[in-house]
């Protein structure tokens, strides 16, 4: 069965009756420890105790199936994934609708994008695994027939114990051009900006971003290492510092972290 167009064949259906909500709720000023429950939709894609895609939208490649994500991960509709800048936003998720539905809630990371998810204001296209967490024990599969489900969630901060900031260097950075994937980062989980400050140098550049997780530098004269970066979040604007994260000797494609 091909699930990705289960999803879709839904949406299309609940667009056509009008299920949309009026909730004109803006995610990024919501906060991280809100106590609010709000309705939502919500579908899956995948393999029935998958991660979804391997990757997805957000650029974490198949990191979305081990710890700390271990396939508790969604696709975002437009207003979640926010062209990207959702990606590493927390939600608890849950539903009562249903009688599979055991009423207590999954938290899920935005992973991907679900670009058609608009029959409603808020939907998440969640992994087999994390749909299925939702039901009654032994009734995941049960639930999962259901394909379709009314659901609550809330903002939550993200908590990843154990696991530091991961800065994963784009394979195409090079001395003139520098990109960078951002993972696992607690708190809000969300970016509104990254900026990189080179050694030797009091100054910040500020980057692009590139897409989904992923921020790049064009800097034209060439990059003088250890590098910091300096993240701020979407949703409260708090910053992240992470000193000489980068070292002298960097190579594309290596992952390295920060507490």
């Amino acid at each position: 069965m091909d699930y990705f167009s289960t999803t879709v064949a839904f949406l299309a259906i609940l667009s056509s009756i009008n299920l949309c909500t009026s909730s004109n709720t803006n995610h990024s000023n919501l906060s991280t420890s809100s106590s609010t429950w709000l309705p939502a939709g919500a579908t899956w894609y995948g393999s029935p105790n998958g991660a979804g895609s391997d990757g997805g939208a957000c650029g974490y490649g198949d990191a979305v199936e081990k710890p700390p994500f271990s396939s508790f991960v969604s696709a975002g509709g437009p207003s979640l994934f926010n062209s990207g800048k959702g990606c590493g936003a927390c939600y608890q998720v849950k539903c009562t609708e249903n009688e599979a539905c055991s009423g207590k809630p999954v938290t899920v990371v935005i992973t991907d994008e679900c670009s058609g998810c608009v029959a409603e204001n808020v939907h998440f296209d969640m992994s087999g695994m994390a749909f299925g967490a939702m039901a009654k024990s032994g009734e995941a599969d049960e639930l999962r027939n259901v394909g379709y489900l009314a659901v609550q969630h809330k903002r939550v901060a993200c908590n990843y114990p154990g696991f530091d900031v991961a800065f994963r260097v784009d394979a195409g950075s090079n001395p003139n051009y520098f990109a960078v994937l951002i993972e696992y980062e607690g708190g809000d989980g969300d970016r509104a900006a990254v900026e990189l400050m080179q050694g030797g140098s009091n100054s910040w550049f500020a980057m692009q971003q590139s897409w989904g997780a992923v921020w790049k530098l064009n800097s034209g004269p060439q990059l003088q290492p250890p590098f910091s970066l300096r993240l701020t979040s979407l949703t409260s604007h708090r910053t992240f510092l992470a000193n000489d994260v980068i070292p002298v000797g960097w190579q594309p494609g290596q992952t390295y972290w920060s507490s």
